[in-house]
């Protein structure tokens, strides 16, 4: 099926921000219980935006990407409150039909795992050609063209070559690049990358972030990186979200946030990075394991795990305010813990 609007971005309000989520919730209806796996989070990006988005596992960080995208299984995940706006456009108030242009072609998504992502019986050309057929209506020869192209693009050796090879053919740093191969294909406005150096070894990983920096200064994209790897994100990233239990814990410029962390959360994950000049030292980390999401504890999230908790933290929840200029946290004693750190 041909998509018959291939730019909804053209009514779009071009002075809003390119995309603003907020007061997002998702969450599960399982067996066992309602799991809040998102619980009011909020962030924008802007044209040119690097957003990098940290935190543990279960923190709620693939699952935001996945409602942004509207690509929330349901049942038995449900997105319950909350907008995501691409130009001033609220995604979650439209019907299917309206929305679908929206993905793939303003916003896209590379996902964690390549090899799940890709089709095993198609060819790597196929698929990506597959982004032109559906929304552009091209033929398959001049999609095959188009895909070898952006083969060249994210420099897989030999595109013309390989595009009839299957993913399983491919190293695991190629298949990434394919996988970005297909989420450029339109040229979006905003790139969603979820944990795109997972399993890659740290040389293949610096290539592959070199690539989407020098894709995103190109086309000014807006590139919301989700990663738990704070190595990764110091050098290419202009803002962080910290998650923790679906919740925004610290908001702020990357290089602020490495300088002083405002929350405890940040200051542990910060603390728990392998650095040289701690060498033959014990690695510090963050004591206890993160809530489950069936039953996340009163008051602040964070608190059962934090050296900073009192009684006020477990009667109240701490809201995400500023702290200091441009930074925002979710913690009563925010100002105490920049100050210890002066």
């Amino acid at each position: 099926m041909t998509i018959t609007d291939p730019n909804p971005a053209q009514s779009a309000d071009t002075s809003a921000p390119l995309l603003e989520v907020e007061n997002l919730q998702v969450e599960f209806r399982t067996r066992e219980g309602v799991a809040r796996a998102v619980n009011g989070i909020s962030y924008t990006v802007q044209e040119g935006q690097t957003l990098a988005v940290l935190g543990e596992s279960g923190s709620g960080k693939s699952v935001t990407a996945q409602a942004i995208m509207g690509i929330v299984d349901s049942p038995p995940g449900y997105v319950t409150g909350g907008a995501v706006r691409f130009r001033g456009t609220d995604l979650l108030s439209l019907p299917e039909e309206e929305r679908r242009p929206y993905r793939g072609e303003q916003i896209a998504m590379i996902f964690q795992d390549a090899l799940s992502a890709l089709n095993p019986v198609f060819p790597v050309g196929w698929q990506i050609g597959e982004m032109f057929r559906v929304h552009r209506g091209t033929s398959r020869s001049e999609s095959r063209k188009k895909a070898i192209e952006l083969m060249d693009r994210v420099r897989i050796p030999g595109a013309a070559a390989r595009a009839g090879d299957f993913p399983h053919q491919f190293s695991g740093g190629m298949r990434q690049r394919i996988m970005i191969a297909m989420a450029i294909a339109l040229d979006p406005a905003v790139l969603i990358a979820d944990e795109p150096t997972t399993a890659l070894d740290v040389t293949v990983q610096a290539q592959v972030m070199n690539l989407l920096a020098e894709l995103q200064a190109e086309s000014r994209m807006g590139l919301i990186l989700i990663t738990h790897d704070l190595g990764v994100v110091a050098d290419v990233a202009d803002d962080i979200v910290v998650m923790y239990a679906g919740r925004a814990m610290e908001q702020a410029p990357v290089d602020a946030i490495y300088a002083r962390p405002a929350h405890p959360y940040t200051k542990g994950l910060l603390e728990s990075i392998p650095r040289v000049d701690l060498k033959g030292k014990e690695l510090s980390a963050i004591k206890g394991l993160p809530p489950s999401l069936l039953n996340i504890p009163p008051g602040c999230e964070f608190q059962p795990r934090c050296p900073y908790a009192t009684p006020l933290c477990v009667a109240e929840r701490p809201p995400l305010r500023e702290v200091a200029p441009g930074r925002y946290a979710s913690c009563h004693y925010a100002e105490e813990v920049l100050n210890e750190q002066r």
